[in-house]
Parts: structure tokens; C-alpha cells; sequence
């Protein structure tokens, strides 16, 4: 029974977590085009808030849980399917790092990259999430 609450609290998180990572990088691709001064500052406060108040404490709650049934459960470190879901979720938290430099960046007005690059990035974790999901569900190996 704690395992399925676990799971569910796990399962809330990683849909919280995904919405951040799906909403942040669209803030970046309308903070790349914004060209006024009063954009540019609501848009980095916005990021901020959605970063640090939303993204990461789910993130760590996300990963929290999941380290909490692996540990009850530690013969899922035997299954392929668990293996390669971790080497994905891996993958996430460099994404998810990799949107707080590039939030950092754009605090310190120093984007580099256009609105097309960060329309392109925004699709990443769809990709992330699909799999993951078929391998959570599916079980394939």
C-alpha cells in the first residue's frame, strides 16, 4: 500500500515537472523575441519564479520518489526497461540544468540563441516523455 502511494505522489511530481519543462522553454522562445525593456524584465522574472518555485522543487520531489521505491524495490535495477528509463530520466535533469544556465543567460542579458533554437530545444522533453512513459508502462525489456 505505501508503495502505490509513493507511486502516485511520484506519478503528480513528474507531471508537475514536465509542465515546468514544457513552459519554460516557451517563455524562452517569447523572452528570445521580445524587444522592449519592460518585456524583457517581466519575462525574467517569470522564468525565475516558474524555475525556482515550480521546476526544481518538483524535480527533487520526482526524483526523491523514485529513489524511495527503488529502494523498496530494488530488484527493478535488474530490468532493462528501469535501466533505460534512468539513463533517460539522467538525460532530463542535464535538460533541466542546462534551462537554468540558459535562464541565466537571459538574466544577465546575454541570450545568444533565437526563438527558432529555443523552439527546437522546447520539443526535447516531449521525446523524453514518450519514452519513458512506454517503457513505464509497456515494459518492452
Amino acid at each position: 500500500m505505501l508503495y502505490t502511494w509513493i507511486q502516485a505522489f511520484h506519478v503528480i511530481s513528474i507531471v508537475t515537472w514536465f509542465a515546468a519543462l514544457f513552459y519554460l522553454p516557451r517563455l524562452f522562445v517569447y523572452h528570445a523575441m521580445a524587444e522592449d525593456e519592460i518585456s524583457n524584465e517581466r519575462f525574467k522574472v517569470m522564468e525565475r519564479k516558474l524555475y525556482r518555485g515550480i521546476m526544481n522543487p518538483s524535480a527533487i520531489v520526482a526524483v526523491g520518489l523514485g529513489i524511495w521505491m527503488l529502494v523498496l524495490f530494488p530488484q527493478l535495477l535488474n530490468e532493462g526497461w528501469m535501466l533505460t528509463k534512468l539513463a533517460l530520466v539522467t538525460l532530463l535533469i542535464a535538460y533541466h540544468l542546462y534551462c537554468g544556465q540558459l535562464l541565466q543567460a537571459f538574466a544577465d542579458d546575454r541570450n545568444e540563441r533565437s526563438h527558432v533554437w529555443y523552439r527546437v530545444f522546447n520539443e526535447l522533453p516531449v521525446l523524453v516523455l514518450i519514452s519513458v512513459v512506454i517503457l513505464a508502462v509497456v515494459k518492452p525489456f
